[in-house]
């Protein structure tokens, strides 16, 4: 006979509300809190934000107030326009769903979409975010009380088992008992060549805590696939020069210091036009699968079904087109830019790979991973209508 199961999900869950107070505290007594919020308004003066910290006694009040208008005023100093289409689709009764996306940046993807959601009336989700990005306290302080939970990564193959069974059981609580929506990307980490694929260890993940077929489980979840569309990545010349030193260096890891600077510059600096499209529920293609197909086909199909999701529903701006052209050395998409277009993308180009500072810097090699970054999205969609 089956026993149940039980789970800690003490490690890995947001703050609920009891905590929030001793959270606010130790968030406003930490000086590298204070610093990292500077970054975003210089002219703060502490002592009444401090105040308005403390004035907050739930997780929503936080969310809706503090951590909207942080994110509200990233997008109106580095984003031309944020923007939001397909909403339509979502549940008339805000059933929770089961938000996969492709994942550009460490930090905004979940926090942009999770405003949005917010300002058409669905409301925020719960957001995976890696527990390598916990690089101080103070920051999965701040996570955990913004609604996040915590990815365990890094750690051993005899504990991966237990780690994504956990998580897996945590997501489906969410969705199920607690009926709040998730985030999540559809791979661990950044497609560092924007060349977006579902990675089926995420689906199996999510199948885990499941007790029927792989497809049953899936469709309890109600995935919801999001194409998040960057004109600009703000990191493309860090993603570029951890290309070459992998290339150069087979061994090499990124260190926390590499995190943070990412995490840094995606927030700070300019992203141009920033679209999300809300996709397709994916409940009835996953309904017409063959259920008896061998276990990593089926995977394999319904990772294939996101991902055409996210690519049919991508955005293109002008410098798509001129990387295509620029990469292929074709003149297919001239008629999609202007030579004005062409020469700020040049220019553009020129001033990232200018940043990059390395011994035995391969500026060729580089150029060339910057330009399929904002090619590759363009070669899916394309390769998604033949």
């Amino acid at each position: 006979m089956d026993t149940e199961v039980s789970y800690n999900f003490d490690d890995i869950r947001p703050l609920n509300n009891d905590e929030v107070k001793d959270a606010i505290e130790a968030l406003v007594a930490n000086e590298d809190f204070e610093r990292a919020f500077r970054y975003i308004k210089p002219d703060l003066n502490w002592n009444e934000f401090s105040e308005t910290m403390r004035s907050f006694k739930t997780k929503e009040d936080f969310k809706s107030k503090l951590a909207y208008e942080a994110v509200m005023m990233v997008a109106n100093k580095t984003t031309f326009s944020l923007t939001i289409s397909g909403r339509s689709r979502l549940p008339k009764d805000k059933q929770p769903c089961t938000f996969i996306s492709n994942h550009r940046d460490i930090v905004l993807d979940a926090s942009f979409l999770n405003v949005m959601l917010y300002d058409v009336g669905y409301g925020m989700t719960q957001v995976a975010i890696g527990d390598n990005l916990m690089i101080r306290p103070w920051i999965e302080t701040l996570v955990r009380l913004n609604n996040s939970f915590i990815v365990k990564r890094g750690v051993s193959v005899r504990q991966m088992l237990d780690v994504s069974r956990t998580l897996s059981a945590y997501i489906r609580h969410t969705i199920n008992e607690t009926k709040e929506s998730i985030w999540i990307a559809q791979r661990e980490g950044r497609a560092k060549d924007s060349n977006d694929r579902t990675q089926g260890s995420v689906l199996k993940m999510l199948n885990m805590s499941g007790d029927k077929d792989i497809v049953s489980n899936l469709m309890e979840l109600n995935i919801f696939p999001v194409a998040i569309s960057y004109e600009y990545d703000p990191c493309d010349f860090l993603k570029a020069k951890e290309f070459q030193m992998k290339r150069d260096d087979p061994e090499f890891v990124k260190s926390q210091r590499d995190d943070l600077l990412s995490m840094e510059t995606g927030i700070l600096n300019n992203k141009g036009r920033v679209h999300f499209t809300l996709t397709q529920p994916i409940n009835d293609q996953l309904a017409a699968l063959d259920k008896d197909m061998e276990k990593n086909e089926l995977v394999a199909a319904i990772a294939s079904i996101i991902d055409k999701e996210i690519y049919k529903h991508y955005r293109f701006y002008p410098c798509n087109y001129v990387a295509y052209d620029m990469l292929t050395g074709t003149k297919r998409f001239s008629g999609n830019y202007g030579p004005r277009d062409k020469k700020h993308f040049e220019e553009y180009l020129q001033g990232q790979l200018d940043k990059i500072v390395l011994p035995n810097k391969d500026e060729a090699f580089l150029r060339t991973k910057m330009l399929e970054m904002y090619t590759n999205p363009l070669k899916n969609h394309l390769a998604n209508q033949e």
